[in-house]
């Protein structure tokens, strides 16, 4: 037998984990950079750091919830009509799932008989997969998404809270921002690899937008903080 082994089959758990780890590591560096740049305690900066940390952690899983739950729901709902369909009129249903086979190609006899086949052994799947294309690899899974955001943004925002605790003062921000862009550089080219992307781009395009977010919260931070 030769096994292939598909991207696709990972993309569910690897955007969320993507998601997650470039939102923590951004926008916790973002938010220490402009709260240092303000130029208060290393106590403040820390507190908004680790608040950053767990607020952030918390809303993605939350967000990630319910976005998924949101798309379970439409699958569940899309699923459960298929299933009265298929009990009301299974004649109807087989010919649809062979015009669909017809259209990608086969001819009317072959398509008649994987139709017949398919639902034989399980008609629901057969059109949940071909008709309104819910498969295995693409099913909505809330808890799994909702664990995989919280965990990889709490993973990307430790390096921020790290570095204002061992830093000295005096090379906090550049420090923070060396490292952040090092690490953006990192993640972008392992999910480009990951997903098949080229690894350059990839990590340009994260590490860019990273820069672009520190940038602005730094400015924030001398133009409104007490010195300011």
């Amino acid at each position: 037998m030769h096994g292939e082994h598909h991207r696709s089959g990972r993309i569910g758990w690897l955007r969320a984990a993507v998601l997650g780890a470039n939102d923590g590591l951004i926008s916790t560096s973002s938010l220490v950079v402009g709260v240092a740049s303000a130029e208060p305690s290393r106590m403040a900066i820390l507190l908004a750091g680790v608040a950053g940390l767990v607020a952030g952690a918390l809303s993605m899983a939350a967000g990630e919830y319910v976005s998924v739950s949101s798309q379970a729901d439409t699958e569940r709902a899309d699923l459960d009509q298929e299933r009265r369909e298929l009990a009301a009129s299974p004649e109807a249903e087989r010919a649809e799932l062979a015009e669909i086979y017809v259209s990608r190609g086969l001819t009317r006899e072959l398509a008649t008989q994987v139709a017949e086949q398919l639902m034989a052994r399980d008609a629901l799947a057969a059109h949940a997969r071909d008709e309104i294309g819910i498969n295995e690899t693409t099913q909505a899974r809330p808890i799994q998404a909702a664990l995989a955001s919280a965990s990889s943004f709490a993973v990307g925002a430790s390096p921020a809270v790290l570095l204002v605790a061992v830093l000295p003062t005096g090379i906090l921000t550049p420090g923070i921002v060396g490292v952040t862009l090092v690490l953006l550089l990192v993640l972008g080219g392992v999910a480009a690899r990951l997903g098949g992307a080229p690894i350059t781009r990839g990590a340009l395009r994260v590490a860019f937008w990273g820069a672009v977010a520190m940038a602005c919260t730094a400015a924030i931070g001398r133009l409104f903080g007490p010195g300011a």
